[in-house]
């Protein structure tokens, strides 16, 4: 397969086409396919974007007849028909049923921009600027997101320094050390040098970071800190919201309500740009087109990600098969870690990410996926040295596919642990 086009006129900045260096043509459910032919299933999903798989068939129907019978396409943040479809459908499919009250902001079509916003918001609120994150988080690459990353290939990418953020230990990052305690104590000690933050930023659980989920008592703990301290709890929920944990958004787990949300990546249902601020209605402060961005108004999303509510979240059927394929994958993970005892596997994470690491061989997931691709099996690594194994299959994927991509994990374990 000839990807000589690429190398010559496609920056050096591409990533993910070096992982997997074929040319895909097409694409259903929870396959790919290249131009050769050959099929791969999809432990990846577009990094979380495509939860419902490719191409829902559903979700096409529903874009093709707004195309067909001329439906607006692009219309910044004018009032259309279809973005009042999927307001009216957020409202009853998602937070009416959850007791949440938020106000929606489209903002431009990238988590990033997302995240942006959200950190504007909490600072022209509290008129602080100071923003606590953590360890090995992961919120974005343009310039407000990327100084709440933790990592430091993207942050030495900058160019320039990065500020206003302050970072902390995550859940289990040290062991026995409580750092909602440490963050309690700095707020309440005038001579700590903490500068009080106007929000803190968190993921549920961090999937770049390397699907380090954080425990419920963490969280709980993290919210009613903020509460306390008149701080901003944003939860970004742009990878793993939209069911990847089992519910709708990964906080619904620990009880807790966040001030702002952030979504993104499978939001849209079919993997077109959207993207979502939610915010309690007191934060809504903004002047209009303050935040603005010429393609914050994608129709074409807002009709398949209503169609996505409509078909997988009117009730909990679609979340109890997410659980049930949780189980299925970490038996999987759980066979092949007592299989391997020298490695020293571990298994992390909730719902349908989950991830296999060992500390003290941390290169072989990188090799786990490379063989994994060989057997027809698209699946990334992540974590700092991209030491965990990541799996993200889209939620609809079939048992019997489901199975196939872990039976290639399994023989790519096996053959890359006797090299």
């Amino acid at each position: 397969m000839n990807l000589d086009i690429f190398n010559e006129m496609e920056s050096e900045v591409r990533g993910y086409i070096r992982s997997f260096p074929v040319i895909f043509k097409s694409s259903k459910g929870s396959i790919m396919t290249d131009e050769d032919g050959t099929e791969y299933i999809d432990f990846f999903s577009g990094a979380g974007t495509l939860n419902y798989g490719h191409n829902n068939d559903m979700f096409k129907k529903k874009i093709l007849e707004y195309v067909e019978n001329d439906g607006i396409v692009h219309a910044l943040d004018m009032a259309t028909s279809a973005k009042k479809y999927f307001i009216e459908t957020f409202k009853s499919h998602i937070l009416e049923p959850r007791k949440l009250n938020y106000k929606l902001q489209f903002t431009g079509p990238t988590g990033t921009n997302a995240v942006e916003a959200a950190l504007k918001i909490a600072r022209q609120v509290t008129g602080r600027t100071n923003v606590v994150a953590f360890t090995h988080a992961f919120h974005g690459v343009s310039a407000g997101s990327l100084a709440v990353t933790a990592n430091n290939k993207f942050r030495k990418a900058a160019g320039y320094p990065l500020s206003n953020a302050t970072f902390l230990p995550y859940d289990g990052y040290l062991k026995d050390f409580d750092s909602i305690a440490y963050l309690e104590k700095l707020l309440g000690d005038q001579s700590s040098g903490l500068d009080k933050p106007a929000a803190v930023i968190v993921e549920t659980v961090q999937g770049e970071g390397g699907v380090n989920p954080a425990s419920k008592e963490w969280l709980q703990a993290l919210r009613a800190l903020c509460t306390n301290h008149e701080i901003i709890l944003i939860v970004d929920d742009i990878q793993v919201g939209c069911g990847r944990t089992g519910e709708f958004f990964s906080f619904e787990d620990s009880g807790i309500v966040p001030d702002v949300v952030t979504l993104s990546k499978s939001l849209s249902g079919y993997g077109l740009p959207m993207s979502l601020v939610l915010m309690k209605p007191e934060l809504d402060i903004w002047k209009p087109g303050a935040h603005s961005g010429t393609f914050r108004g994608n129709n074409l999303a807002f009709v398949a990600a209503a169609e996505a509510l409509t078909q997988y979240w009117k009730d909990d059927a679609f979340s109890k098969e997410i659980h049930r394929k949780e189980k299925r994958v970490q038996d999987a993970f759980d066979t092949m870690i007592a299989g391997y005892p020298a490695l020293e596997l571990t298994r992390r994470g909730r719902g349908m990410i989950q991830g296999l690491v060992s500390e003290s061989h941390p290169d072989i997931a990188g090799a786990i996926s490379a063989e994994a691709f060989k057997h027809g099996l698209i699946i990334e690594t992540s974590g700092a040295k991209d030491e965990v194994l990541k799996l993200l299959p889209p939620l609809v994927i079939s048992d019997e596919e489901l199975d196939k991509g872990l039976d290639a994990i399994a023989k790519s374990l096996e053959i890359v642990s006797k090299a």
